[in-house]
């Protein structure tokens, strides 16, 4: 069964960067379409940053496009999203989440995925 764990959060100041990376095994993402997610207290969870199995096609919530970047290095099972200009705003618990590429209809909608990390708690603040 595929597993899949978060790191890199913490605490950054305003305007500072942090980079998470979701590291997978027991199954390789290959055709996995592959996707950041956030939920905040009181929030419901949603879509940051999505990209397609082939890594060619992406997507990305309004409040994170020009600051956000998500990538994948399907060699080493692992996928990433680079923060920059973090805002208090940002402050959540992010996900990461996979899905078969051929069992997905609608990118970067929470619903669509089906295997989920545990979570990095983010907290931008002075």
């Amino acid at each position: 069964q595929l597993q899949l764990v978060e790191s890199g959060g913490g605490l950054v100041q305003p305007g500072g960067s942090l980079r998470l990376s979701c590291a997978a095994s027991l199954v390789t993402l290959d055709y996995f379409d592959i996707g950041w997610f956030r939920q905040a207290p009181g929030k419901e969870r949603e879509g940051v940053a999505c990209i397609n199995w082939r890594g060619g096609s992406t997507n990305y919530a309004d409040s994170v496009k020009g600051r956000f970047t998500i990538a994948r290095d399907n060699a080493k099972n692992t996928m990433y999203l680079q923060m920059n200009s973090l805002k208090p705003e940002d402050t959540a618990v992010y996900y990461c989440a996979v899905v078969s590429s051929s069992r997905l209809s609608r990118p970067c909608v929470s619903s669509e995925y089906n295997s989920w990390g545990q979570g990095t708690q983010v907290t931008v603040s002075s």
